[in-house]
């Protein structure tokens, strides 16, 4: 019998960005109602809820594995930096961006690509890149992200990793819990070291099922509702002089809203203290 190949989801977003569930519910969202063995963090700029959801899913001995990402706005499109050890700055070229990446050990994989759109890398900026040091290289590409942006340009984009030789990954690029796991990526192994040696061998996959046209309206109004929640809780705690601020969904944080990286077991979502 062939044994069952891994499944990852690299691509979550949670309330420390866009997304519309804290880091406790995507979590326990994971493990009861998906079958994935890796998940990735990436929120916009920021490593600290992915650190704490590594920290509470070994606390809790969780089935699957979380690695730290960053969704990376750089000059040349957004860029997934996984396994990161630090978070890295934005707003520079890809290039360097990429190069930072690899200088932590990380993975780098360029998102939503090729779609006519700033926030989207480009085909001749990808092929520069690729024909530059391996340090500036992407390890492979998102060929599967289900928006609504990514159905039409998803044909190119297959086309493009396999004339270039580059790993296809499929993600979510999830706002919601019920998003994640709607794009995935296979691999041979369970496990997040078994995933980034897949990645680097260009042995997996991408698969996935694209939201429904109209879909996307109803999670848009969410993150509308999400930031006017943040808004009132940053005003009222600068009025306030009292340390609060908004809730980054996952306990537990400090007065600064920085993670107090001590144990965590069992609890609720957490609330900005």
């Amino acid at each position: 019998m062939t044994p069952r190949l891994g499944r990852a989801d690299l691509h979550i977003h949670t309330l420390a960005s866009d997304g519309t569930a804290g880091v406790v519910e995507v979590l326990d969202h994971v493990e009861r109602n998906t079958d994935l063995d890796v998940i990735a963090i990436t929120d916009h700029e920021r490593i600290d809820a992915a650190l704490a959801g590594r920290r509470i899913a070994e606390d809790r001995g969780l089935s699957f594995e979380v690695v730290v990402g960053e969704e990376i706005t750089t000059l040349g499109g957004h860029l997934l930096g996984l396994w990161l050890q630090e978070r890295v700055k934005p707003f520079r070229s890809l290039r360097s961006t990429i190069a930072e990446v690899h200088a932590q050990g990380g993975v780098a994989i360029p998102a939503h690509p090729l779609v006519p759109y700033p926030l989207c890398a480009q085909g001749f900026v990808l092929r520069r890149l690729l024909g530059d040091d391996d340090r500036f290289w992407p390890d492979g590409i998102e060929a599967f992200n289900p928006t609504t942006l990514g159905r039409p340009w998803h044909g190119k984009v297959v086309r493009f990793a396999e004339e270039h030789g580059l790993a296809r990954l499929g993600n979510s690029d999830a706002h919601e819990l019920a998003a994640i796991g709607i794009g995935y990526t296979t691999f041979p192994g369970r496990t997040a070291e078994d995933l980034r040696a897949a990645i680097l061998a260009r042995t997996t996959h991408h698969h996935g099922s694209f939201h429904p046209p109209g879909a996307q309206v109803g999670t848009f109004g969410k993150q509308l509702r999400k930031y006017g929640r943040d808004v009132r809780a940053e005003v009222g705690g600068r009025l306030r002089r009292d340390g609060t601020r908004r809730d980054l969904g996952y306990p537990p944080h400090g007065r600064s809203g920085e993670l107090v990286l001590a144990p965590v077991r069992g609890g609720g979502e957490g609330q900005a203290s």
